[in-house]
């Protein structure tokens, strides 16, 4: 499983063009044409049969109106400008502000992008309805600096915001898990950086963890499990996430940070865990090390189940194709249980 591909290394693997419709959300949000954004699934589909998932990607459409930052991208197979949000300031610093803002409501949520990646399925494949999370839009709401001063300075209003996300993504969620089609949900909440959370844990505590915990139970109400990518440490917050929130995976690791295997030890009882590759490797090095790296894991992972082959984060466009097939070309090779060398 991968959180996402860039569009390049599809690209690159497929041998063709993607369409621009699915590029990113907010172009899958505004496309008018509804042809090119199903082209743009069928090809996922494809893209994703041919790398061995057993499962389509499905952005559902929901973005809220934010301060982007640009600047090209100097990747190797980039073809384009990268984006990110202004961590400084975003759209919401004032009550007056918050009235002003262009609130969507449940109505708004645009569910195509999954019933055109269900068009495209084969048997034996699902939807995993993706989106994005509640702390992410809180803190781009605020920009992340400016969120810092507002916890301090206006609570109240911090809350109002992230309230106001949640009963949007606990809508979003019970959407998504309500379709036949969709197999499970992965909600993507970067909660932490190198060394820790990005705010003080007791702040996710109050403000933010209440709402994922709605989002599973939606997700749960139709039997779909949920799984939750974040960044960062969030060790901090791990057995939160798992006693309380109740999610049923956790994807997004670094070797820095702490390794899958080492993980799996504290937690892999308790949680199923996603990914691990670590992207710096599949960026640098090279196939042979990908390969006995990639077996190491699986090796240190898979022993009681719970476990799903990936990459640390996503397939980016700095990451060398090669070591993406490799990894997965190793996987094929172990990945049946029990494992056993």
């Amino acid at each position: 499983m991968e959180l996402k591909y860039d569009h390049e290394i599809m690209e690159a693997i497929l041998g063709r063009p993607i369409p621009k419709a699915g590029y990113s959300s907010q172009q899958q949000r505004s496309a008018t044409d509804a042809e090119a954004l199903r082209e743009y699934y069928h090809l996922l589909a494809e893209f994703y049969r041919r790398m061995g998932h057993d499962y389509v990607r499905g952005r559902l459409g929901l973005m809220l109106p934010l301060h982007d930052l640009h600047a090209q991208d100097t990747a190797q197979l980039a073809s384009g400008n990268r984006s990110w949000r202004n961590e400084t300031r975003g759209p919401i610093n004032s009550w007056e502000d918050f009235e002003k803002y262009p609130w969507p409501d449940s109505s708004d949520i645009d569910f195509r992008p999954l019933e055109y990646a269900a068009e495209a399925m084969v048997e034996g494949m699902k939807v995993i309805g993706m989106a994005s999370g509640i702390f992410e839009n809180t803190s781009w709401l605020f920009g992340t600096e400016n969120l810092c001063y507002a916890l301090f300075d206006q609570p109240d209003l911090v809350k109002a915001v992230a309230d106001r996300v949640g009963e949007l993504w606990v809508a979003a969620v019970g959407g998504m898990a309500s379709m036949e089609s969709v197999g499970a949900i992965c909600a993507g909440d970067d909660m932490g950086f190198k060394t820790g959370t990005l705010v003080a844990p007791e702040v996710l505590r109050e403000y933010i963890l209440p709402w994922h915990k709605k989002c599973v139970q939606a997700a749960h109400t139709y039997d779909k499990p949920y799984v939750l990518h974040s960044c960062g440490d969030v060790s901090a917050i791990m057995d939160d996430l798992i006693d309380d929130v109740g999610i049923d995976a956790k994807h997004s690791f670094e070797d820095v940070i702490m390794p899958i295997t080492e993980v799996k030890k504290r937690w892999g009882e308790r949680v199923a865990l996603v990914g691990g590759v670590d992207v710096d490797v599949l960026a640098r090095r090279d196939e042979t090390y990908v390969r006995d790296y990639t077996r190491e894991i699986i090796l240190g992972c898979a022993p009681g189940g719970g476990y799903v082959l990936g990459s640390g984060n996503s397939i980016a466009n700095y990451c060398k194709v090669e070591n993406v097939l490799a990894m997965y070309d190793e996987g094929r090779k172990l990945g049946i249980y029990p494992i056993v060398e």
